[in-house]
């Protein structure tokens, strides 16, 4: 079943909670870690989901709920439709995950055939597997690796092996857990392209954890903030960047020494350089937009040539948490 055709969320946890309780001498109940804290959100079908907090923030201990890993303490989950505990093989066959320090490769295996191993646990015959490893080996570029053991592969042939594998059964979610750590930056370039056309074309739904803010801002539409096992945002980069005061910049190139730009509307002026050939205009995105602050500047100046500086998305992560706290 492709993620398009299915009913429902993708994911939906509601009240979710999982808590390890700690063991030994001295230990109480209220020494008890609350990894997730009743946790509540859904995922619809096709959306590309950033899933981001600080190390221990309970990402991970959550992907693994609702992959059937981990029994929650509390709450409820479902994953594709189903409890993924007690359904946990019928999640596994619409759901692909990706660990950026795990892998289901056979290390010792030329890569082809650790395909074939995984297209037969996942119930399909010879020909489907050839067809299907030979997109995915075209698309993400594969076909030099395909007869070298997976233990030889460099950390981007693997990660590109590893989507591949992930992806083999046509799964409705992806779920990728620091897929571009320790990748270099046209390997991650590549990846994300991949993503993105996967997705476009095929319908898959994504979910992404990951701690670099390129992966979120180049493949995501929504972003999911936890903070302490709590979840502290849900909503665009967007509106997480106007939550906390982000602000998008416009530089722009004059013709000409310019008076520094003062009164431009929904702007502050934060820099003039250069007798004010150059100078840079903050802006809110929910205020105004890029094209009416350029209006507004052109009809005092000419303007040469301009660029827009995102706001620093792991600046306004860092934000929000604090502001939680």
């Amino acid at each position: 079943m492709r993620s398009s055709e299915t009913s429902g969320p993708i994911i939906e946890v509601e009240e979710l909670t999982r808590v390890f309780r700690r063991r030994g001498a001295g230990l109480r109940r209220g020494d008890d870690l609350t990894a997730v804290d009743r946790m509540t959100f859904r995922v619809e079908p096709r959306e590309a989901v950033g899933y981001i907090g600080a190390n221990g923030a309970g990402k991970s201990t959550t992907i693994k709920m609702l992959t059937g890993i981990l029994r929650p303490t509390s709450g409820t989950v479902r994953t594709c439709g189903f409890d993924p505990v007690r359904r946990r093989t019928d999640v596994a066959r619409r759901v692909g995950v990706v660990f950026g320090q795990r892998t289901q490769l056979w290390w010792d295996l030329p890569l082809h055939e650790s395909f074939t191993i995984l297209g037969a646990i996942h119930g399909m015959d010879g020909a489907a597997v050839r067809a299907r490893a030979g997109v995915l080996v075209d698309q993400l570029e594969m076909a030099d690796t395909l007869r070298t053991p997976v233990r030889q592969l460099s950390l981007g042939q693997r990660m590109r092996a590893e989507i591949a594998a992930a992806l083999m059964h046509s799964p409705d979610l992806l779920v990728l857990d620091e897929p571009t750590i320790g990748l270099d930056v046209l390997s991650k370039q590549r990846l994300r392209e991949f993503l993105r056309r996967e997705r476009a074309e095929r319908g898959i739904t994504l979910l992404l954890t990951t701690h670099d803010m390129g992966d979120i801002e180049r493949l995501c539409d929504r972003v999911l903030v936890v903070d302490h096992g709590r979840l502290a945002f849900d909503g665009t980069l967007t509106g997480l960047a106007g939550r906390v005061g982000a602000r998008r910049v416009l530089v722009v190139d004059l013709a000409a020494p310019t008076p520094p730009l003062h009164g431009i509307p929904h702007t502050s002026l934060l820099t003039a350089e250069g007798d004010g050939l150059r100078q840079r205009l903050a802006f809110d995105a929910e205020a105004t937009t890029a094209a009416a602050v350029l209006a507004a500047v052109s009809a005092r100046a000419e303007v040469r040539d301009l660029t827009i500086e995102e706001p620093d998305i792991e600046d306004v992560v860092r934000r929000i948490w604090s502001a939680t706290r």
